[in-house]
Parts: C-alpha cells; sequence; structure tokens
C-alpha cells in the first residue's frame, strides 16, 4: 500500500520509577501475663521468631512477572482494531470512532520511526483505553544491512527494555509492506535475506533483554501490485512470527472483494506457515460501493477462523477512508461492528 502515515514527532517514553516501602508496625497492648506465665506460654506455643522488615521490603521489591502475552493470540473472538489521527496520544479521535462505530476498538494502530524511543505514554494510554497498542515501526534513517549487521543495537536493547520495564502487551509490525517498491526497506533498496536477517537479529535481542511482552507483526502487502514478489523468502520463521498482517485496501481500481484482494496473499502463505492472519491496514475508499466493501470486509473476516480480526485506517489521507465519509458508509460500519464476532475485553481476553 503506497499509502502511510508517519509520527511527526517523537515522543520521549514516560519512565515511572516507583518503589512501594512496607513499614511494619509493632503495637504494644496490655498484657494478662505476668512475667513468668509469659515465659511458660512461649515454651509451651515455641519461640516466634521477631518479624524481619527487610524481609517485607524485599517481598515488596519483587518485579512484576513478564505480562503473557499467550492468551492474546489466538483470542475466541476478533479484533476491532483503529489507526487514527492523534492516537493515542490523545484519544479524542479514537472515541469519536467508537461512538460512530457503536463499538470500542480494542487494538489501536500508531507508526513509529526508527530511532524513536518506545513510546511508553501511547502504549499505556491505549491500555487504559482497554485497546493493546499496534506499532508499526518504520526504519527509514537506517538500512536493513546495517541493522543485521549489529550497528543498531544499542538503540534496539535500550528499547526492549522500555518494553519490558512498562510490561504491558503490544504488537509489533516491523518494516512492514517489505515486498512493495516504495519504502526504503522495499525491494529497490534491500534485499529478502537482508530484511530476514534484521528482522530475526531484533527479535533475537528482544529475546536476549527478556522483553517476552511483544506480538510479533510480519505484515506484508498483498500480492496484487507486485505479483512477482515471493513472499517465503521474506519469512523468518515460525519461532519469529505471532501474526501475519496483511495489508490491503478497497481501493476504486483493483480487486473489490475480500477474496479477491485477500485470498491470493493468504493462499501463497499457507504455504509456508500456519500463523493466524490479522489485516493490519484497511479501509475503503470513499464512494457508492463503499458500504459494501465494509460489509465484505467484516463478513469475509468472521467467515474465517484463521483471521483475527483487522485494523481500520480512520484518515482522510489521499482519499477519505473515514467510516463516516458517507451517511450509509458509517450505517454499514455501525451495523456491523454489532457483530458478537468483533470486539472483546483485551484484558480478558
Amino acid at each position: 500500500m503506497t499509502f502511510s502515515v508517519r509520527s511527526v514527532h517523537a515522543l520521549r517514553p514516560v519512565r515511572a520509577l516507583a518503589a512501594a516501602l512496607l513499614a511494619g508496625a509493632l503495637l504494644a497492648g496490655c498484657s494478662t501475663f505476668s512475667e513468668e506465665g509469659r515465659d511458660q506460654y512461649e515454651r509451651s506455643q515455641g519461640e516466634q521468631p521477631d518479624a524481619d522488615p527487610s524481609a517485607e521490603e524485599s517481598e515488596s521489591a519483587k518485579p512484576e512477572p513478564p505480562y503473557d502475552v499467550r492468551p492474546l493470540l489466538k483470542p475466541d473472538k476478533d479484533y476491532l482494531g483503529l489507526a487514527a489521527d492523534g492516537a493515542p496520544a490523545k484519544m479524542t479521535a479514537v472515541k469519536d470512532f467508537a461512538e460512530k462505530a457503536g463499538k470500542k476498538p480494542n487494538l489501536i494502530e500508531f507508526y513509529s520511526a526508527w530511532g524513536d524511543q518506545y513510546e511508553t505514554r501511547l502504549v499505556q494510554n491505549s491500555w487504559d483505553y482497554g485497546a493493546v497498542s499496534f506499532i508499526a515501526w518504520e526504519p527509514f534513517e537506517t538500512s536493513l544491512k546495517d541493522i543485521a549487521g549489529g550497528k543498531e543495537d544499542e538503540y534496539i536493547r535500550e528499547y526492549a527494555r522500555s518494553v519490558k520495564e512498562l510490561n504491558l502487551p503490544v504488537a509489533i509490525s516491523w518494516a512492514h509492506e517489505m515486498n512493495g517498491f516504495w519504502y526504503p526497506w522495499g525491494t529497490k533498496k534491500a534485499t529478502a535475506a537482508q530484511f530476514t536477517a534484521a528482522y530475526k537479529h531484533i527479535h533475537d535481542i528482544f529475546a536476549d533483554e527478556g522483553a517476552t511482552q511483544v506480538i510479533w507483526v510480519w505484515s506484508p502487502n498483498v500480492t496484487h501490485p507486485m505479483p512477482k514478489v515471493k513472499l517465503e523468502p521474506y519469512w523468518p520463521g515460525d519461532e519469529y512470527v505471532d501474526w501475519v498482517g496483511v495489508v490491503g485496501y478497497y481501493a476504486a481500481t483493483g480487486p473489490s472483494t475480500y477474496q479477491s484482494l485477500y485470498g491470493p496473499t493468504m493462499t501463497q502463505i499457507r504455504t509456508f506457515t500456519k500463523k493466524p492472519f490479522i489485516i493490519a491496514e484497511t479501509a475503503a475508499q470513499a464512494g457508492e460501493r463503499k458500504p459494501a466493501d465494509i460489509k465484505d470486509l467484516f463478513q469475509g473476516t468472521a467467515k474465517r477462523e484463521d483471521v483475527i480480526g483487522f485494523v481500520w485506517f480512520n484518515f482522510d489521507k489521499e482519499t477519505d477512508w473515514r467510516i463516516n465519509s458517507g451517511p450509509l458508509s458509517q450505517k454499514t460500519f455501525r451495523e456491523q461492528a454489532q457483530s458478537q464476532s468483533f470486539g472483546f475485553d483485551v484484558t480478558k481476553p
């Protein structure tokens, strides 16, 4: 997909460094025992050791266990995801979408440039709202060769440590649409081997740092614009991917049904992995066909057990992709979103 939104500023992460100290209190009360009677009582009960305040402090200082993302990987219901203007730095657009759609999104996508610190405030904002953050991490300012070669390791380690420290689930889609020609990490400037080497290198550093809170997303564009580019050479392996995040939009020209838009790509991917699909970016171009496209997207996703949801790109950019570009489009989206198949509490998947 040639359309992309980049963050226009790098938000410094807000790191909460708090230590909770528990203080023990010794309560002195009246006693009915004489000194002799107390000695006899303590001997009969066995001597009780004095409380050790340092033990309580040590217990309170223990870190929380890493957030377990496994229940989020294959939920019983589908994700209703959203990418919206200013979100999740500000939640105004998210709340407006939820009001128009009649249902809260539980996956919020935003774009982060390579070199940005892990945007903990944005991830926390999403979680506080009831959604998992979905970060499209875009390596504009470096080469895949340099990443794979270790030249960016210090930055990657710092990013991974911040993920671990915040300890909230986050989906990361690194270098999306790598099979296209429109990004600097795409087919014109990088090879499939360089992509997989860089992807695996980043993943391995996160694992080494203990940043297990990540849902790793591998996100090719639908193959229609470049049918000769095979996807398997870009596949890093099942142990490196949790979701296959297919990117594809309903445009005025080109494929116009769920099967014709996503089918060929999914069929090709199924020859080398069974990982669940999520439509990582989608929307429908404004026009007479848009209500039908919206219905097709919802129903096509619901019919496939191996597709766990989609992320709607709710921007007026190049064209009006928003669900309320027309009254019938919004009505259709709202009707389809009421399906019990979509939306669930991510904190209790």
